[in-house]
């Protein structure tokens, strides 16, 4: 009886431990994790998305070996909005980085004003599992030394601190455009020419000194930027037949080339999470002649607008042997999903504290053809204003879309279907008025929450302030 209840036990252990083997080989791995992130590159700019005209081999091969989601919408057609969105998984009004301190658009030099220290970046959920984290590229969430990124949960920072156009001729109260290393600048005017083929050495440096533990790279372009006509490496000044802007886009693909080949040549493809997207829409119209232009086809409206051109944005994952390889989801998702998708993957904790109004994506990301955008509304704000709602196929437009201060109280609301009609040109409000309705009470319920025009939300953070802001200068 002693040794059948010895062999029974024995048989206990064997089958705990063929349970816990096949646990531990069911588990996912720590993933790495890179995020690249054009600034102002037009949905219609790539190969994979439609253009013709742009050679962009290496984001192509990304997508064929990925998944595209062709439905990812920016939180804000202009980029420092949208890069708050990204970092803190909030809508940017709920953090209060729709705005500069004069009501602009984006933060400029000098300000005052930069993401609260306060907030919980990717970084520093990121950090906290673990991650060796940086940023290389641009930043533009506040160029005080309290806002940068060593002070938002990157280990490391290697870039501009906001957009490559701001620069002393256009205002005489900014400095020459500095280029950082952590906090410190490192080289004042930075030279444009060469800044992405020396954030794509120090991208494979990290990777390389990071091969053997989690990292997350955020890496996001200076291209093709903001200027007229953009900066761009010697090597391809001149080889797009779209003029800078092509040169901007096939220079951003061979980054993207580089960081890809880096990966293959450490065997971590199937250790690494990387996403490719933008910021936003581009810019159309008024350029010179020689600029090109951007593309967001085949949607219409430029960037800086609510339009589907200026916030549907091009994005393709790619994680090897995790996400299905050639595929594409049309389910609508939104830049502030990032933020609980990579502390799904990563097993980082979302925090509680506060509201976090991005959604976890990752079922979509696997493939699975029942799962369905997270989302039930979506709010198109340009500034502190709101300018359309979305719910399911319905797009309402409570205001023209165009820059303005304050919304216009005699703008016609416009009722766009758009699964017939993605350049939203007919309005059917008056076919409709029960959509209407319903979405004008969306659009009543997120302005006591969030905020619209000169009316504030209820439920905001506020954003952190510096008492006599200072240029960043070389010392």
């Amino acid at each position: 009886m002693f040794k059948k209840i010895i062999q029974l036990n024995s048989c206990i252990l064997l089958f705990c431990c063929c349970v816990s083997c096949n646990n531990n080989s069911a588990k996912i791995e720590t993933p790495n994790i890179i995020f690249i992130y054009a600034d102002n590159l037009g949905y219609g700019d790539i190969g994979c998305f439609g253009s013709q005209i742009h050679k962009t081999p290496h984001i192509d091969k990304m997508a064929k070996e990925g998944m595209r989601l062709t439905s990812l919408y920016s939180s804000s057609p202009v980029c420092t909005p949208s890069r708050a969105s990204l970092m803190t998984g909030c809508y940017a009004q709920r953090v209060d980085m729709h705005w500069d301190d004069r009501n602009g658009a984006v933060l400029r030099p000098v300000s005052p004003k930069g993401m609260n220290p306060e907030e919980i970046t990717i970084a520093e959920i990121l950090r906290d599992r673990g991650y060796a984290t940086a940023c290389i590229g641009k930043w533009h969430l506040g160029d005080q030394p309290q806002f940068l990124p060593v002070n938002q949960g990157f280990d490391y920072f290697f870039g501009i601190p906001y957009s490559e156009d701001m620069i002393p001729s256009i205002s005489s109260e900014w400095p020459e455009l500095p280029l950082l290393k952590n906090d410190k600048v490192i080289e004042a005017p930075a030279d444009l020419t060469t800044t992405t083929s020396r954030y794509v050495r120090e991208a494979i440096r990290f990777i390389s000194e990071n091969k053997n533990k989690p990292f997350f790279l955020y890496f996001p372009e200076n291209l093709p930027g903001s200027r007229m006509v953009p900066v761009v490496d010697e090597r391809f000044r001149g080889k797009s037949v779209n003029g800078a802007w092509g040169d901007a886009v096939e220079e951003i693909d061979w980054s993207v080339g580089e960081i890809m080949k880096t990966l293959e040549e450490y065997g971590l493809e199937e250790k690494t999470i990387i996403v490719f997207t933008s910021d936003n829409g581009a810019p159309q119209g008024g350029r010179e002649t020689r600029s090109g232009m951007g593309s967001n086809e085949p949607f219409s409206g430029p960037g800086y607008t609510t339009t589907e051109g200026g916030m549907r944005v091009p994005c393709i994952v790619k994680w090897k042997g995790k996400i299905p390889a050639g595929q594409s989801n049309n389910e609508w998702c939104t830049m502030m999903d990032w933020f609980p998708t990579f502390a799904e993957v990563s097993g980082a904790k979302i925090p509680e504290d506060r509201i976090i109004d991005g959604k976890n994506i990752w079922p979509l990301l696997l493939g699975n053809k029942e799962a369905k955008t997270p989302h039930k509304i979506f709010y198109y704000y340009y500034t502190g204003d709101l300018q359309a709602v979305r719910e399911g196929k319905w797009k309402l437009y409570l205001s023209d879309g165009k820059e303005r201060d304050e919304p216009d109280a005699n703008s016609k609301l416009k009722l766009i279907d758009l699964s017939r009609d993605i350049k939203e040109l007919n309005n059917v409000s008056e076919q409709f008025p029960e959509v209407v309705k319903r979405l004008e009470l969306h659009a009543n319920q997120i302005s006591g929450e969030l905020g619209n025009g000169t009316k504030k939300g209820e439920k905001i953070r506020p954003a952190g302030y510096v008492e006599n802001p200072k240029g960043l200068i070389m010392k």
